[in-house]
């Protein structure tokens, strides 16, 4: 259905494939992988046709549909979210938009002259909207919105009101409502609250068509791939199987390869060992000749290639109290809206709470009363003897200065550190060489919540807070984080969507829902046992 035949790419100076090929049939749900860079939006383009190869060939089968879901979502404003929605549905909802001006038209009394031409076209527009199934569509486009998290009054609210995750949101469900023959999906998990996750995990497994996505969440690509297809230094190789099944392969992969090459070596030592300890016989000419003419037939076995490994290492932080933070008779509402009355929550040391709840249930705001970034309107937050804290809020990458550089962001955190100390640290973060003198501006999203990370734990705190702290950071960045925090002997408070990152470090959950607030003694995985879903937004 969609074939890359010996495609050959180069941007700048940086060459993403050479001679390349891989080929997506029909009804394939196949995962895209690749360390960052290494071409994966590409690939979507060349596929879209918004880029070329510079060699090779891509194709499609004549007369597939395809829809391409990007980060760069583009201006919206001047509509609703609804009929944005609709808009991707291709003739539909040109059509929509001339019933919507005729009904304008219609109840506009200086349009009385034109009334009987108004009503016989508004005749033949339903019709037409009729046969295109328009009606259902609009129910549709809502239904789709609704399982992304979209309230009725955002649904019907100017699209350019909303924030930039909510836009993502509105171009992600143009894209399902469109039903394309193939559906191309960069990231669309990113943005999502974990019911909005579940819900589009859900969709894709039951949509009927090709299927090629990235993402960042390993238990979501885990559950809706069959297929891996993986750009690795120019080349594309494709794995049967889901994310997990590829890891395990990959590793069996480079083990084997590992060994080949290990084996080819010593094969080859010995070779040239014998060629120059009888070079100089005239008895052994014809026996180092027949040697020399092998090893130059030989192919050669490659070592398998190491990707760059980011291992964050937590210094032992000092210990705090028994009490860590304890808050009782808490009230805290925004306007007419209560958050919390009365609430009283214990932490204690070495607890690891993770904090679940839909949309609005007051996530966000918990975690700024314990880290003190808000008052409460009523009652105390105590923070206990020897707690020091960190605090990881969603907008902390917006604070950072776009002129300063990696490290000078570092040196103003920590003026009094050495600079060999602050090199390892931004090392550990995964800034080596010239990354550290990368200024802020031009970061990427995961490059500023590391740097943000680095600032925070490079005088190590006993007490965690953090807010979403996977959003932005890509899978082998996550899978180290959450290694060095399996270990971290401290106590955390955290929100986070990322099921994977959940279930390995939360050891509480305090569940907030409108009907109450709910504490539970073991962690992720025994919620979900105990209340048969994954989130409190999901009923069986």
């Amino acid at each position: 259905m969609i074939r890359l035949d010996t495609i050959s790419k180069q941007n700048g100076h940086q060459i993403l494939f050479i001679e390349a090929a891989a080929a997506l049939q029909r009804g394939e749900k196949v995962g895209l992988v690749g360390p960052n860079g290494s071409g994966k939006t590409t690939l979507f383009r060349m596929i879209t046709g918004q880029e070329l190869p510079d060699e090779g060939q891509v194709s499609v089968d004549r007369g597939v549909t395809i829809g391409y879901f990007s980060q760069d979502v583009g201006e919206m404003a001047g509509r609703s979210a609804v009929a944005e929605v609709m808009d991707g549905a291709g003739p539909v909802s040109e059509v929509a938009a001339e019933l919507k001006e005729l009904e304008v038209a219609m109840a506009d009394p200086e349009s009385a002259d034109e009334m009987d031409d108004i009503i016989a076209r508004y005749g033949e527009v339903q019709a037409r909207f009729e046969e295109l199934d328009g009606y259902a569509l609009e129910g549709r486009a809502r239904e789709v919105l609704d399982g992304l998290g979209f309230s009725a009054e955002m649904m019907d609210g100017d699209v350019g009101s909303l924030s930039g995750g909510w836009k993502m949101r509105v171009a992600l469900a143009r894209i399902l409502l469109m039903r394309p023959d193939a559906m191309l999906l960069d990231e669309p998990s990113n943005h999502l609250d974990l019911e909005s996750l579940i819900w589009l995990e859900q969709f894709l497994k039951g949509y009927e068509g090709t299927l090629l996505m990235t993402s960042h969440d390993r238990e979501f690509m885990n559950r809706i791939v069959g297929k891996i297809l993986e750009i690795d230094a120019g080349s594309l190789t494709t794995y049967s199987g889901n994310y997990e099944f590829y890891e395990q392969q990959r590793a069996v992969n480079e083990k084997q390869q590992q060994a080949q090459f290990e084996r080819q070596q010593a094969m080859l030592a010995k070779e040239i060992k014998f060629i120059e300890r009888f070079k100089a016989r005239a008895s052994h000419a014809a026996q180092v000749q027949s040697r020399v003419k092998k090893l130059e037939k030989i192919e050669r076995v490659e070592p398998p290639r190491r990707r760059q490994a980011i291992a964050f290492d937590f210094p032992t932080a000092p210990r705090s109290g028994e009490d860590v933070v304890s808050l009782k008779g808490v009230h805290k509402g925004y306007g007419s809206r209560r958050i919390y009355d009365d609430l009283d929550f214990m932490i204690r040391r070495r607890e690891r709470w993770c904090v679940m709840g839909v949309n609005g249930a007051g996530k966000s705001t918990l975690l700024k009363l314990v880290a003190g970034a808000s008052e409460p309107d009523q009652g105390s937050v105590t923070v206990g003897g020897s707690v020091k804290m960190g605090y990881f809020a969603q907008h902390a990458m917006e604070l950072l200065d776009g002129e300063r550089t990696v490290f000078e962001a570092l040196e103003d955190a920590f003026p009094q550190a050495g600079q060999g100390s602050l090199r390892t640290l931004a090392g550990c973060f995964g800034f080596s060489g010239d990354d550290v003198e990368k200024r802020c501006r031009v970061l990427s999203g995961g490059e500023k919540a590391r740097l943000v990370m680095a600032k925070m734990l490079y005088d190590p705190p006993n007490f965690l807070v953090l807010d979403e702290p996977t959003n932005h950071l890509d899978m082998a960045t996550k899978e180290m984080l959450i290694a060095a925090l399996a270990d971290y002997e401290g106590t955390m408070l955290f929100v986070s969507h990322d099921r994977h990152f959940l279930a390995a470090l939360s050891n509480r959950v305090l569940e907030l829902t409108p009907e109450g607030i709910h504490q539970y003694g073991g962690g992720y995985t025994e919620y979900v046992a105990s209340i048969g879903h994954e989130a409190p937004g999901l009923r069986s």
